[in-house]
């Protein structure tokens, strides 16, 4: 476990009773979908402010941004705080992957802008469109050019950050992906959700009267009709998140669109990808150890 990669949740809400019995709350969410086997993965309650010290950022590969009940335009101490972490981590490279309000804190922390949706709320199952740029990206994973995925928001990227790519649309929502550099991406919708956690926080909002009973009573009954594309939302999450091979694909796919390479020659690069995986560990110890003089 020690020599696996290490990554790290930050929390931006609560967890209710039901979350927490029936998942372990949202980080067993989380977990359920992204950890794999030797990997380390630790949880910081940045909403409680509890947030990872300078060391500890150094120790993780990469970070995840929840959901929130908080709007992401808004000004609290610990709102505040985590934009100044994010800065931090786009500084460092990190690996940051945002969802819901993580998505839309993304954008803020990296210069864009958010806001409340002029469409209103988006809850349910929504059909999003992955740009051609996105498809050929993620085309090593056989990934379709439209997933369905579970919606919860009232708030939205208004306009994302500057040299951020939109890689993601939807009818009622322009901006569902985008990503930021090779290190950074945000995603609108929840790829983590369930339909039971869709339909709790549906409760839950009609509780708080933040929604009608007839809107309530629709978005129930449609849950019943499609399934949210859970693998292939898992395999983009996990191969943003984790790996560099999409990467080098997407590069032999250029050299093969500049005609630079033969598509023979393609095609055997990207059968070899799969055979052996880079020993970034060790490359990174010899860097760092020439650059800070411990050669």
């Amino acid at each position: 476990m020690d020599g696996g990669k290490r990554f790290a949740v930050l929390l931006c809400a609560d967890d209710s009773d039901y979350i927490k019995k029936r998942y372990g709350g949202y980080f067993g969410v989380f977990v359920d979908m992204l950890a794999e086997e030797g990997e380390t993965w630790d949880f910081f309650k940045v909403a409680n402010g509890e947030f990872p010290d300078d060391e500890q950022i150094r120790g993780f590969d990469g970070f995840v941004i929840t959901g929130s009940c908080n709007d992401a335009h808004g000004n609290d101490a610990w709102i505040c705080k985590l934009i100044s972490l994010l800065k931090k981590l786009d500084s460092l490279n990190k690996k940051v992957l945002g969802i819901c309000f993580g998505h839309q804190i993304l954008c803020r922390a990296l210069g864009g802008k958010t806001g409340r949706a002029i469409s209103g709320w988006d809850i349910g199952l929504t059909t999003i469109h992955l740009s051609p740029s996105a498809s050929k990206f993620f085309s090593a994973l056989e990934i379709p050019t439209t997933l369905s995925i579970i919606e919860c928001h009232r708030d939205e990227v208004r306009e994302p950050p500057p040299k951020a790519e939109v890689i993601a649309w939807s009818e009622k929502t322009g901006v569902e992906m985008f990503r930021y550099g090779d290190h950074m991406m945000g995603i609108q919708g929840h790829p983590e959700y369930t339909k039971d956690i869709l339909i709790h926080l549906i409760d839950r909002l009609l509780q708080r009267n933040f929604i009608a009973e007839s809107y309530a009573d629709e978005l129930k009954a449609n849950l019943g009709k499609v399934e949210p594309d859970k693998d292939p939302w898992k395999k983009l999450c996990t191969s943003f998140l984790k790996y560099t091979k999409d990467t080098l694909i997407h590069l032999i796919d250029r050299l093969l669109q500049r005609n630079f390479i033969a598509d023979s020659y393609a095609y055997e690069l990207k059968a070899n990808l799969g055979k052996v995986e880079p020993d970034k560990d060790a490359w990174k110890k010899l860097c760092t150890s020439f650059l800070k003089g411990r050669l």
